[in-house]
């Protein structure tokens, strides 16, 4: 039988953009607003197109490829790993899970760690273990949640509730109703909106979708106590800020406030599917076998290779890195808010930064494009800034070099 001429054709080397870009439109959901261009290969800060053009990388696939691309010991990793077990379920053990989980703990000061497929089921199970906590603690009625303005979490319907941006829950109501939202750094609405009925306090430390804003040292302080006061349980989301961006392995410790769970994912298997939730002992032994699970969270490939990217940022010394070049970035993006009239603020640390602009900050990133750099906007006058953490001080100057060619007029 010539099964040629009833199977989809496997992926051509020979193919254009056009039919890339059409067999999409054709046959995936449109969800997406993709920028021009198929990327076949990655390597350090760069990344290369279908014509082998090469783009110096500001995004590191938002903020997962903090190894840059294609590092040498993740591909190795990735090989020898694939070729002895990919996948056996959360039935069985295997040689990688616990012994992450315990790195995790020692570098958090956590006591335990669950291991989901990505940011946003890290977010739920989260939020279920607080529920589950909180009913513990207060019976059936203390299970409120209290998030933040201008927060984003994911896309799933627990994680969509406690998004506090309108344009992304927009069409999916009802969702959770029993989530009460205060703005960032509010320390009254704050007070006034936990109470003894509150399960949980759910906030990222740098809101990253939202567009680059610091929660405060005060505001984080008074979640502490008001979590303590009120037996609740204080989530940090640091599923972009945290795993090194900020300078610190977890963003809480460059803040000076200990979450009760904290949850991870983005960089931490490389551009492998994974995410964790990490929790003090107090609230992980609140849930038992059989109230939460996952088929492919934690397989011993995707926990191998989160090793050696721990591994890999202590050996290298990238948290260093991350802390030198992310103040050279703070200091060439305060630079150009002096001399250009479209940039008024930077905000962030290390490596997760952005800039105010004046103006739409899209088709700056679309000529950036044109000119061989990878930059991102988000909230529609925000360009963002994740970086791998390799990124060099003469890469900074190229995309500086770039952002001043694009942003025109000077201040006057």
């Amino acid at each position: 039988m010539n099964t040629a001429a009833i199977s989809p054709a496997a992926p051509a080397s020979s193919a254009t953009f056009e039919q890339i870009a059409e067999l999409e439109r054709k046959y995936l959901l449109q969800t997406y607003n993709r920028y021009p261009v198929v990327f076949t290969r990655g390597k350090g800060v760069f990344v290369y197109d279908i014509d082998e053009k090469r783009y110096l990388d500001f995004v590191s696939g938002l903020g997962v490829n903090a190894l840059g691309h294609a590092h040498p010991r993740i591909v190795k990793a990735i090989r020898e790993q694939a070729a002895k077990l990919v996948h056996v379920s959360n039935l069985y053990y295997h040689e990688y899970q616990g012994p992450l989980a315990e790195k995790l703990c020692a570098l958090s000061g956590l006591n335990r760690a669950f291991f989901s497929n990505s940011g946003t089921e890290a977010i739920e199970g989260s939020i279920k273990l607080a529920r589950l906590a909180g009913h513990r603690a207060g019976g059936e009625a203390k299970s409120r949640l209290v998030a933040l303005d201008g927060s984003y979490h994911g896309r799933t319907f627990g994680a969509l509730s406690l998004t506090g941006q309108d344009k992304h829950r927009k069409g999916f109501e009802p969702l959770l109703e029993d989530v009460t939202f205060v703005k960032q750094n509010d320390l009254e609405g704050l007070r006034a909106a936990v109470n003894d009925n509150t399960c949980a306090i759910v906030l990222e430390p740098i809101f990253g979708e939202g567009g680059i804003y610091e929660c405060s040292v005060e505001f984080l302080q008074e979640c502490r106590a008001l979590a303590d006061r009120f037996k609740v349980a204080l989530i940090f989301d640091e599923i972009q800020c945290g795993l090194g961006r900020t300078g610190t392995i977890f963003a809480f410790q460059s803040f000076g406030v200990t979450p009760d769970i904290v949850a991870i994912a983005k960089p931490i298997a490389a551009g492998l599917p994974l995410g964790a939730f990490i929790a003090k002992e107090e609230f992980a032994t609140a849930i038992s076998p059989g109230q939460h699970g996952t088929t492919f969270g934690g397989g011993p490939l995707a926990c191998r290779i989160a090793l050696e990217f721990l591994a890999i940022v202590e050996e290298e010394k990238l948290l260093e890195n991350v802390n030198k070049v992310g103040a050279y970035l703070h200091q060439e993006l305060q630079g150009l808010v002096e001399k250009r009239a479209a940039a008024t603020g930077v905000r962030g640390r290390g490596f997760i930064q952005g800039i105010q602009l004046e103006i739409p900050a899209r088709p700056i990133v679309d000529a950036a494009l044109a000119e061989g750099v990878l930059f991102n906007s988000t909230q529609d006058t925000v360009m963002r800034f994740l970086p791998p953490f390799l990124m060099e001080e003469k890469h900074i100057d190229k995309g500086i070099r770039v952002l001043k060619k694009l942003l025109g007029k000077k201040r006057k």
